[in-house]
């Protein structure tokens, strides 16, 4: 018999997907067992909501896994394997993005873009510097501005608060924003992980605005926002007795 095609999605081998409790935490099961994570350890949630959050991504798939559009699932896999072992890493990019954050970088021209950044990027700078004292200076153009030790540090101790699932977490919504302020934002309910997408859309959106978008575009721009949405379903679940 010619094996299965490696790009072929594998079917889904179970009928019920649900969560159970027990003294590690929050299992997902499927038809009773729990699945295993690329290290082969057992996917267990820290909360409930959670569980039932990343159970729901199991029971909504159909005849076939699509695992590449299992985004919380990926997060969870994420978290137990890799996170503990790299926290020092995440923790390091978080703070390599405050260096470079998406919020600071404000167009010279022309004047109206310049107006709805900062219609926008304004408050969540001052959200950031009153409530975690990170205090990040704005530039023009391209030109790099380099940014006070502090607020670098700041940025550091805030991520390496969090539990492995809230830095994980974290760190996909620096890849998402290319901002830690807007991560951050959104791992805090500061803000929508949607209106964080957005928001770091801006200069893209009046691209648009001007010259159109092409089919591509569009469909890497749904993709995107897909996983953000899932993004702040992470973070809800995770807030509803979280550890960090």
């Amino acid at each position: 018999m010619v094996d299965a095609s490696p790009t072929q999605k594998p079917k889904r081998f179970y009928k019920t997907a649900s969560i159970a409790q027990d003294e590690t935490g929050w299992r997902v099961e499927l038809d009773g067992r729990t699945p295993k994570t690329p290290a082969r350890a057992s996917l267990i949630l820290p909360t409930k909501a959670l569980a039932e959050a990343v159970a729901a991504e199991w029971d909504a798939q159909e005849i076939e896994l699509d695992l590449p559009r299992m985004t919380l699932t990926r997060l969870a896999n994420v978290a137990i394997d890799r996170a503990p072992l790299t926290r020092t890493e995440m923790i390091e990019e978080a703070q390599k993005y405050a260096g470079t954050d998406l919020l600071c970088y404000l167009a010279d021209n022309p004047v109206a873009l310049r107006e709805r950044q900062e219609a926008h990027f304004a408050p969540l700078r001052d959200w950031a510097g009153q409530t975690h004292g990170v205090m990040l200076m704005t530039t023009e153009g391209v030109i790099n501005a380099p940014q006070p030790p502090a607020s670098i540090e700041a940025v550091g101790t805030y991520a390496a608060s969090k539990c492995n699932f809230g830095l994980t977490g974290l760190a996909m919504g620096l890849n998402i924003y290319g901002s830690a302020i807007l991560s951050m934002a959104v791992a805090e309910g500061e803000l929508g992980a949607a209106d964080a997408f957005d928001i770091s859309r801006v200069d893209e959106i009046w691209q648009i605005e001007q010259w159109g978008e092409d089919a591509e575009a569009v469909a890497r721009a749904a993709d995107k926002r897909r996983e953000a949405e899932a993004l702040g379903e992470w973070f809800k679940g995770l807030a509803v007795g979280a550890i960090a």
